[in-house]
Formats: C-alpha cells, sequence, structure tokens
C-alpha cells in the first residue's frame, strides 16, 4: 500500500514539474513619435511599458522568454526593469530583436514587476507603399514558438513617396483629357454645364494633393481619389449630355415631317393620298427610336441612346423627304417626262418632221389650187 502511495506521489510531483507557470502580460499605450504614416530614413522613437501579471507562482515562466522585434532600421533598445517600483536600468542593445529571458524576469508571483521600453530607430525604405511593424512583443516558449495569446504588435504605414508624385502625374493627365473632351462637346452646343462642375472639383483636390508634404500620405491618397471619382462622373455627365443633345436633334426631323403631314390631312384632295401611310409609318419608327434612346438615358447607357438616337434622326429624315417629294409631286399637278435620246436619233427626228412639213404644204397647195379650179 505504501509503495502505491508512494507511486503517486511521484506522479503527481512529475506531472507539477511538467506545468509551466502561466503568464500575462499588458502593454500600456504605444507611443511612436511621429504618429501616423511615415516616410522612409525618418527617425522614429517607439515608448511602451509592459506589465508582468502571473497567474502561477511566479511574475514569469523562466523557461520561457519575451521577444521584442522591430522593422525599423538601426534599431537600439533602452529598457529598465522595475520590481515593487524599484527601477533596474540593463545596458541599451542594438538588433532587429530584443530578448528577455525568463531567467531574468522570473521573481515570485508577490513581486510587482514591469518593464518600461524605449526603442529608436529609421524608417526603412519601401518599393511600395505597405504597413511595417514598427514593435511586435510576444511571449515565446521554450522551443522558439510564438504563444499567440500573449502578442502585441504596433504597426505604421511606411510611405514610398514616389507613388504620390506619380498619382498626382496620372489625375493630371486624366483631367487635361477630361478638359478636352469637354472643350469638343461645348463646341458642338452641347450642354457641359455638370461637367465643368466636376472638372473644377478634381482639379482642387488634385492641387491640394499636391500642395500638401508627404508625411500626409492618407490625406494626398484622400484628394487623389477624389478627384479620379469626380473626373469618372464628368465624364458620365458629359456623355449623358452628349445622348440628350443626339435625341433632341433627332425630333427636328419628325417635327417637319408633321408639319407637311398636316399639310395632307387638311388638304381634301391629299388627306387620303396613297403614299401618306408609308410617311407616317416611318415617322412613328422614328418616334419610337427615340423612346427607346430615352430609356437608354435613363438607364445610364448613353452609348446605346446615341446610337438609337441617330437611327431615329436617319429614318425620321427619311421620312420628311418623301413626304416633301409626295407633296411637290401633289402640287404641281400632272407632269410628263421624256426618255433621252442620243445624237443620231435627234437627227433622224428633224429630218423627219422637216419631211412632214414639206409634205403638209405641198398638199396644202394642191388642195388650195383645186379650190380655185372649182
Amino acid at each position: 500500500m505504501m509503495k502505491g502511495f508512494n507511486k503517486w506521489i511521484l506522479i503527481t510531483v512529475a506531472f507539477l514539474l511538467c506545468i509551466q507557470a502561466v503568464t500575462a502580460f499588458t502593454v500600456s499605450s504605444i507611443t511612436v513619435d511621429p504618429a501616423g504614416s511615415l516616410t522612409p530614413g525618418t527617425a522614429v522613437t517607439v515608448s511602451y511599458k509592459v506589465d508582468l501579471q502571473s497567474t502561477g507562482s511566479t511574475t514569469f515562466s523562466s523557461s520561457n522568454d519575451l521577444q521584442m522585434t522591430t522593422d525599423l532600421e538601426k534599431p537600439q533598445w533602452t529598457y529598465t526593469i522595475l520590481l515593487d517600483g524599484i527601477e533596474n536600468p540593463r545596458q541599451p542593445t542594438g538588433g532587429r530583436t530584443l530578448t528577455i529571458t525568463g531567467f531574468e524576469l522570473s521573481y515570485k508571483s508577490g513581486v510587482e514587476e514591469s518593464i518600461r521600453v524605449t526603442l529608436q530607430g529609421t524608417v526603412p525604405a519601401v518599393t511600395k507603399t505597405s504597413e511595417k511593424t514598427i514593435v511586435k512583443i510576444g511571449e515565446y516558449d521554450s522551443g522558439n514558438s510564438l504563444i499567440t495569446s500573449t502578442m502585441r504588435e504596433q504597426k505604421a504605414t511606411i510611405i514610398n513617396t514616389a507613388e504620390v508624385a506619380t498619382a498626382i502625374s496620372a489625375r493630371s493627365n486624366d483631367l487635361q483629357t477630361f478638359r478636352s473632351h469637354i472643350d469638343e462637346k461645348s463646341a458642338l452646343g452641347i450642354d457641359t454645364s455638370a461637367a465643368e462642375s466636376k472638372y473644377n472639383d478634381a482639379k482642387s483636390k488634385i492641387d491640394a494633393a499636391r500642395a500638401l508634404t508627404s508625411s500626409q500620405y492618407e490625406t494626398a491618397q484622400s484628394y487623389i481619389t477624389a478627384a479620379q471619382t469626380s473626373i469618372t462622373d464628368g465624364e458620365k455627365a458629359l456623355n449623358k449630355a452628349w445622348a440628350e443633345y443626339d435625341v433632341a436633334n433627332a425630333q427636328t426631323p419628325i417635327n417637319n415631317v408633321d408639319v407637311v403631314i398636316a399639310w395632307f390631312k387638311g388638304n381634301q384632295s391629299t388627306a387620303n393620298d396613297a403614299g401618306l401611310p408609308t410617311i407616317i409609318t416611318k415617322r412613328e419608327v422614328a418616334v419610337s427610336y427615340i423612346s427607346t434612346a430615352n430609356d437608354e438615358i435613363a438607364s445610364g447607357n448613353y452609348d446605346q441612346a446615341r446610337t438609337k438616337a441617330q437611327e431615329a434622326f436617319d429614318k425620321g429624315n427619311e421620312s420628311y423627304t418623301d413626304a416633301l417629294t409626295l407633296q411637290k409631286k401633289l402640287s404641281s399637278g400632272w407632269s410628263f417626262s421624256f426618255p433621252k435620246i442620243d445624237g443620231l436619233v435627234f437627227i433622224i427626228a428633224g429630218i423627219i418632221v422637216v419631211v412632214l412639213v414639206v409634205v403638209g404644204v405641198i398638199i396644202y397647195r394642191k388642195r388650195s389650187r383645186w379650190d380655185e379650179l372649182g
């Protein structure tokens, strides 16, 4: 029985030895100076405090490490371990990773322990604007695996300043193209007022972005994005005005043929002319095309609207031309046309006419002579 009891004691001790102290820590607000987006080459100072909170017998597991890493270049770490408020400064150290061993941090759970850290470094260069880790704090076990529940990370956006200049240049080119489109449509008599408003808004945003410093990356990007939106909306407004202009033009031949159709119907002799129904049918087709064009405008399909407007114009113009031709024919009464003849036929016809005249004169004289002889 004694042997069994000793066996359970040994198992319990072994189990307790296998249990690692559970450590927790909190990080007070991490201060990054300068704050916000950063540009390559900028000197950065990071300050924070780590408070250790053990739930076991020690403040930190002696078999684990507390690691702090950074993407900053030329980093220098300065830290102080505070035990019950008493500072225990450590020698400054360099490198991308600062490791404080569990042996150095492990105290009895009754001790109030914290670490005050200052990190200084330089913002690295980037090929494109992206986020980089300013500082990451985590607890690692004896196998150098991160205990994710204890990780705290502070990131910042690192700006590739060339991207802002490139974006501003690209939007400026887009704005110049937009300007040429406005001028082209204005010369045609198209209403460009809505497009002009969007142009002015885009220009002001680009100018504002150009005036900002490189550290104001996010603000510059928001201005550039807003400028692109205004240019896109302005092109749509211009395309809509163009479609509306074409629809209005397509209405002109329809209005013209309506006047001629009214003339036909206003005269009793022409109201029921057999050629009128064809003219009216073509006119109705043109009207249906305009209706479709207006529906396309309402749906934002401006290119399709202009296509339908052109079809309406062509069909309306065809109806108007047919109406004028028929009106002219009916207004001038019957008319005769003669077939064209070539020169030889014309000469032969002339000779026949002369012969007929001569024969007629001879016959006339003979009859006159007979009448005289009684």
